[in-house]
């Protein structure tokens, strides 16, 4: 039944968006209040769920989205993004762009959040899709997909390290094991996929795609843009610095007075706060523009982004409803006695759990928690354990995710084409890493 109710609210969901035409923030919350009702939760405490939900949600996203977003607009205004999109051109060329595009992700996956990297690297990969007379989509989806499987398979990400640490594994094999596995399915999901989504579905790669949160494209001479190393230095200040905090939590003491300060500047909220800070002088200070201009740009950047943030919230009162609801203690009971293969089993907890939840985070925790049982009893490498419970965790993104959302407002798309094209993507990037993963057991 309660399957059954998350099914039903998507249906509702789609319908409100396509055929009633409602908008898609005031059908969230609709739905989100509707399903609270039909899994029986006592309606006083529905308000209060929807307003956990959309906190929660929004806690995490709106610094890091407010400042992210700054920071893009100040980067692109002052020509940084052009430059940065010009070199990497001439040193991948037109050819092989998309290689340029997947090795650049994949770094900055490894230091950041989906969202995070979402938003540091789209106003570069606009950029480069417009230079190269690309469809902006041609880019995003190696992007997209690279991102999405750092997010889900590797540490230092809290979801695989967190699910690492409940099931007693070594960071250091999640780590190899899972870089191992993302490989192939980088490969299958992005140039791959890419090439017979563009086939079966040409309609999402169109070069004149409605991108206003992305602001208004800039034509610029190269002798007017920042050089390309401070450019390159101040879209990238997040990820360094969270990157120099996650490698000095494993090597530094915890009490450690530096250790804490570090871990306290390379924080999402705190590296991307000192980030823009940096670009405000580097993009625009130090570039001869006036702080009123720079004030401005800031401003344009968040008015952009105001009505996504607003769907992203009322995707977090719907997921936070079923969580409320008890969906992930029925799908634990649906699994209880079963014969399957442990990594299987692993996976597909964590695939129904991300399917009726939405967040990828709370189906890994959620689903480390069920399995606990199955490794201790298992052969198996628990490590492979780990990445099949964060392969089963991106199954099917769809409108109970915030990644749903952001990808069907930056890209331009209708729902529809979000749902044939990343839901369909996010399938395809959980499969195949399964189907990676199964492959490494037979060696191991």
């Amino acid at each position: 039944m309660p399957l059954l109710i998350v099914l039903l609210g998507v249906i509702l969901l789609i319908f409100l968006i396509t055929k009633l035409k409602l908008n898609t923030f005031v059908s969230l919350v609709i739905t989100a209040f509707l399903a609270a009702l039909a899994l029986g939760i006592p309606i006083a405490n529905i308000p209060a769920s929807i307003e956990n939900g959309i906190g929660s949600q929004l806690g995490h996203l709106a610094i890091i989205f407010g400042f992210g977003s700054m920071l893009g607009k100040l980067i692109s205004d002052s020509g940084g993004g052009f430059r940065i999109a010009n070199k990497l051109i001439k040193t991948f060329g037109k050819r092989n762009i998309q290689i340029a595009v997947i090795l650049t992700s994949f770094i900055i996956g490894l230091a950041l959040f989906f969202e995070v990297g979402l938003v540091v690297l789209l106003p570069i990969i606009f950029v480069i899709a417009r230079e190269v007379d690309l469809p902006l989509m041609y880019l995003g989806i190696p992007m997209a997909a690279t991102l999405n499987v750092a997010h889900g398979f590797l540490p230092p990400h809290p979801a695989p390290t967190a699910v690492a640490q409940a099931l007693n594994v070594p960071l250091g094999h999640v780590l190899l094991i899972g870089i191992i596995v993302s490989i192939p399915t980088i490969i299958i999901s992005g140039p791959i996929f890419n090439y017979f989504l563009h086939k079966f579905y040409p309609r999402v790669y169109r070069k004149d795609v409605d991108v206003s949160v992305l602001g208004h494209y800039k034509e610029f001479k190269i002798d007017e843009t920042p050089g390309f190393t401070i450019s390159v230095l101040t879209a990238l200040l997040p990820v360094i610095l969270i990157s120099i905090a996650t490698i000095c939590s494993f090597i530094l003491p915890k009490n450690n007075f530096i250790n804490e300060f570090i871990q306290f500047v390379g924080a999402p909220d705190a590296s991307m706060l000192i980030s823009l800070l940096v670009a405000i002088f580097t993009m625009g200070i130090f570039r001869g523009i006036n702080i009123k201009k720079i004030g401005t740009s800031m401003t344009e950047s968040v008015q952009q982004i105001s009505m996504m943030l607003l769907i992203i919230g009322g995707g977090g009162a719907f997921k936070q409803v079923l969580v409320d609801g008890g969906v992930s203690k029925y799908i634990g009971q649906l699994f209880g006695q079963t014969n399957f293969s442990p990594i299987l089993i692993a996976w597909l907890i964590a695939a129904l759990l991300r399917v009726s939840l939405g967040s990828s985070t709370v189906a890994s925790i959620t689903a480390a928690s069920l399995v606990t049982s199955i490794v201790n009893n298992s052969a198996v490498n628990p490590a492979l354990i780990v990445l099949a419970i964060g392969a089963g965790s991106v199954f099917a993104d769809h409108v109970n995710d915030a990644g749903f959302w952001m990808i069907k407002e930056y890209f331009g798309l209708s729902l529809k084409e979000t749902f044939l094209s990343w839901t369909t993507l996010t399938t395809v990037i959980s499969v195949s890493g399964l189907l990676s993963i199964l492959a490494v057991s037979a060696f191991m």
